[in-house]
């Protein structure tokens, strides 16, 4: 027996021991451009030789621009000779003015032996390992007979190997394991956003119910979605509001509800990223994928009048390249648009290719945001489809599907903003195109291709005015001509036009002249042209006509423009919107993973390439997501920023068999990611630290113990009104707008009103709340929140004292103590009992004697204030019974809700 064991053990120390070999560094010969010469680079060198700027013409962004001749005529390094090159030279030049970096000081000599070295080796570029795509990683230490025994093992998965590894290298242990009750708050709290119930804590805490089941229930939650929802709308830029000066309401929360229900039904990251960057691109897309696509309609809309439409619709694209490599790339890729890249291997052009992906969408900054998702009532509905098959049997499936997405979005059609060339009219304040007596505009470079109806909205305040078509000029061929006899208001006219093949611009023409100088014949507001509609029902041109008007919900989405309607792309000279350079095509950065072969050139083939296993950076950032929003940090700090100016990476080798895990072995899914980090011993950890560890490493970059954190602005809300049973369990719809301070909104300019919410709405959970830019939610924003005016990847966290005066004060966290104060009176009678109470309730455990002994004196003081000024307790409960008792232990209520303990995961 003795004899078997020690051959165990044997075995044991010697796997032990070529795992740790394995794991270890091993110093490659040569300098490694990545962490040796890279950091130098960027530190001293690229500021004046890089993407912005090229002094002497002589870059380090490239090898190619590197090696390439200077100004001098020279190339400046000369692989395998430092002697002869230039750049090496500078570096210790006893010329002041010669010697680089110029005016600053000189690098040290480790830095030149290395730039030297660095040389004489050839000068090899290296990738950045952000750049790399991620493989399989072996685990560390890890022995052929791990998992075998339970006994003396801390790990619990293969992430803890990982940790413990790093911890061995700092001569650090991991904490002990977390006590249950903490660790039931911690991860209710981090999968669904919400404390435990009082039957979670009896189930998993007071009869210690399997951990593993309490986690598989939390996911199956429907607070699971929302809780992770907001993360993701962060960085969605989602709001309820449009942006800019004016700020004007977006009804767009049919998008929030879709991100809810995708995570709550587990959808594959893959499916989840092509239905919102190209839902409207996949083959017949359903409802739910042209919502999806939503997400790119969160950029902001600039409703101000004289404000250039082409302006901001360009701004929007903009914004969906940066965001789009937000969040899927954790790239800076927004600093391309001016210069190449100043760190990173991106090239200017590279940018506007990305761009063209992008450029050809229908969106084109319009006050109605167009196109939306047109959702019609359930009897109009049974109108469209009955519509919809009908010409598909007069006109074949494809015209059938033309017409339903006409009637889905009115799209294709052609806005006001697009007419120029105006004698005697003008584009009006409200996106109108405006003709006076005998004035005329252009309508550029249409498409006709013998279309035989012109359908226009317009605007007429007088009656007896003509309105002409005419091509090629205004004094052109008559295409139509109709008297206008009657006055409207966003009045649809299908006006009968001569059929013509081919482009051409096409004149409007508006005469009465009985009108003064200043009055409009008519306003035009959009037109667009359509086929002859099929004979044989009139009932159904008139469904056709209705359909049009009727009333919808409408929610902003993405459409392709088709052919007729196709933008050219070219790069913005200095970022410059109208300084046009070359032409450029949808492509991809050369520096990373090539476009996937037979992948189409659009937003559909985009996401391909993102979801590409070449990809190097999509599964590592949404992995790093996971991980930053249960420990408080990511595995790489900057989660905005994975390239070379990025935090380095505290567990590489984890980042990485994570992503290769999420990706292959998950399949995308999210919860089976989620649940592998929380069932490992290194989130169960207990987030206990001395004094030595905490100044060693004040982040926990190496996770010697479980993460404490502040809650996020969500939590805070959501906790204390679930706490306190107001918290209404409703979701979805129209956002609400529970209690804020009056005057929050007057700064800005707009006709929106902050209305109040009733009703259970005024309780609902804080995703729900009304979120505008220019006015965020007082308790949000006090809480880090984002205004969502651009994509948020990381909140930073502060700590002032706004927030301590927030929960003491506002009347939603009063409201709320006074609830919970009702609930102690309730569960328990004495005072210490209902003190003991709340904590159980709120912490899992009972208050220590000092903050007993506290909160109970000021239960005493204040009990005796309101005894002696019953009115003020009459005032703060109104209605309630034993006004002073109740009154005082709200004041202790709210003291408890303000305790670092109740806002703080731990």
């Amino acid at each position: 027996m003795r004899i078997r064991f020690f051959i165990i053990s044997a075995l044991i120390i010697a796997t032990l021991s070529i795992g740790w070999n394995y794991f270890k560094d091993v110093s490659s010969d040569g300098v490694d451009y990545s962490t040796e010469v890279k950091p130098i680079l960027n530190k001293h060198c690229i500021s004046c030789h890089g993407g912005v700027k090229r002094q002497g013409d002589f870059s380090l962004l490239f090898r190619t621009e590197a090696l390439a001749k200077t100004k001098s005529g020279k190339p400046a390094i000369v692989p395998f000779h430092p002697e002869q090159s230039e750049f090496i030279k500078r570096l210790t030049h006893s010329d002041p003015d010669e010697r680089m970096p110029y005016k600053a000081p000189q690098l040290s000599q480790q830095d030149i032996e290395i730039l030297t070295q660095w040389v004489k080796e050839g000068a090899k570029w290296g990738d950045h390992w952000a750049y790399v795509a991620p493989k399989e990683v072996k685990v560390p230490d890890k022995g052929l007979f791990a998992g075998l025994f339970s006994f003396g093992s801390w790990e619990k998965n293969d992430i803890d190997y990982f940790v413990k590894a790093r911890l061995k290298e700092e001569g650090l242990s991991p904490a002990k394991e977390s006590d249950r009750a903490t660790l039931v708050r911690r991860v209710c709290l981090d999968i669904i956003g919400l404390p435990p119930t009082p039957e979670q804590i009896k189930k998993y805490v007071t009869e210690e119910g399997s951990y593993e089941a309490l986690v598989d229930e939390l996911l199956a939650s429907k607070q699971y979605g929302e809780r992770w929802a907001s993360m993701w709308l962060d960085l969605a830029r989602y709001s309820d509001s449009r942006g800019y000066q004016k700020d004007n309401g977006r009804t767009i929360w049919r998008y929030r509800d879709w991100v809810i229900d995708a995570f709550n039904n587990n959808m594959p990251f893959d499916q989840f990223t092509k239905e919102q960057l190209a839902g409207d691109l996949l083959p017949s897309p359903t409802e739910n994928q042209l919502i999806a696509t939503a997400f790119h309609r969160n950029t902001m809309n600039n409703d101000e009048t004289g404000t250039v439409d082409e302006e901001f619709r360009v701004a929007a694209v903009i914004d969906r390249v940066n965001t789009t490599f937000d969040v899927w790339q954790g790239t800076t890729f927004a600093c391309v648009q001016c210069h190449s890249h100043p760190y990173d291997p991106f090239r200017n052009e590279e940018y506007y290719k990305m761009m063209a992906f992008f450029n050809n969408t229908r969106d084109e900054d319009t006050q109605d945001e167009a196109p939306n998702y047109r959702k019609f009532s359930d009897e109009d509905e049974k109108k469209l489809d009955s519509l919809t098959h009908w010409i598909k049997t007069k006109l074949g499936d494809d015209k059938g599907k033309d017409y339903n997405q006409f009637l889905r979005s009115l799209e294709p059609r052609h806005h006001a903003h697009d007419a120029d060339n105006y004698v005697n009219g003008a584009l009006l304040g409200d996106r109108n195109i405006g003709l006076r007596h005998q004035g005329t505009c252009r309508l550029p470079d249409i498409k006709l291709d013998n279309k035989t109806t012109f359908l226009i909205s317009y605007v007429s305040k007088n009656i007896g005015g003509w309105l002409e078509l005419r091509k090629d000029s205004p004094t052109g061929e008559i295409l139509t001509k109709l008297k206008l006899d009657t006055t409207a208001r966003n009045k649809l006219l299908f006006i009968p036009v001569k059929a013509t093949s081919g482009r051409h611009d096409l004149y409007l023409v508006g005469t009465n002249g009985r009108l003064k100088p200043e009055q409009d014949v008519f306003s035009i507001n959009w037109f667009t042209f359509l086929d002859d509609f099929p004979k044989g029902d009139s009932k159904k041109f008139d469904d056709f006509k209705y359909l049009i008007t009727a009333r919808t919900q409408n929610t902003p989405i993405m459409l392709r423009s088709d052919a007729d309607y196709e933008r050219k792309t070219h790069v913005f000279v200095r970022g410059n919107w109208l300084v046009h350079g070359p032409e450029v095509q949808p492509d991809v950065p050369h520096s990373m993973n090539p476009f996937p072969k037979n992948a189409p050139r659009n937003r559909l083939g985009l996401a391909e390439w993102l979801l590409d296993k070449g990809n190097p950076l999509t599964a590592r950032t949404m992995v790093n997501r996971f991980w930053e929003q249960l420990f408080g940090i990511g595995l790489v700090e900057t989660l905005e920023d994975f390239g070379t100016q990025g935090a380095k990476p505290s567990h590489i080798a984890l980042l990485d068999y994570l992503a290769v895990k999420f990706r292959d072995d998950y399949k995308w899914h999210m919860k089976p990611l989620l649940k592998y980090i929380v069932m490992s011993a290194t989130y169960q950890q207990s987030s206990e630290a001395d004094e030595d560890l905490t100044l060693k490493d004040p982040q926990n970059r190496l996770l010697a113990h479980g993460p404490r954190i502040r809650m996020t602005s969500e939590m805070v809300r959501d906790q204390t009104l679930a706490i306190s049973g107001l918290l209404s369990a409703k979701m979805y719809g129209k956002p609400v707008m529970p209690y804020q301070p009056d005057g929050v909104w007057q700064a800005v300019n707009s006709n929106l009103n902050y209305k109040q919410s009733e009703g259970e709405d005024q309780y609902r959970r804080a995703i729900y709340t009304f979120a505008r830019r220019t006015g965020p939610y007082p308790q949000q924003i006090t809480f880090d929140a984002s205004s969502r005016e651009i994509c948020t990847q990381r909140r930073i966290r502060t700590n002032t004292p706004l927030q301590a005066l927030q929960l003491l004060n506002d009347p939603v966290f009063v409201e709320a103590s006074k609830n919970l104060a009702i609930q102690m009176q309730k569960n328990a009678k004495t005072v210490d009992e209902q003190i003991n109470w709340a904590y159980q309730r709120i912490f899992i455990h009972n208050a220590t004697n000092k903050d007993l002994a506290a909160l109970k004196r000021l239960y005493e003081v204040s009990l005796q204030e309101f005894k002696v000024k019953p009115q003020d307790a009459k005032a703060f409960l109104k209605e309630e019974k034993q006004q002073a008792e109740t009154a005082a232990l709200t004041i202790v209520a709210n003291t408890i809700l303000n305790l670092d303990e109740f806002v703080t995961k731990q």
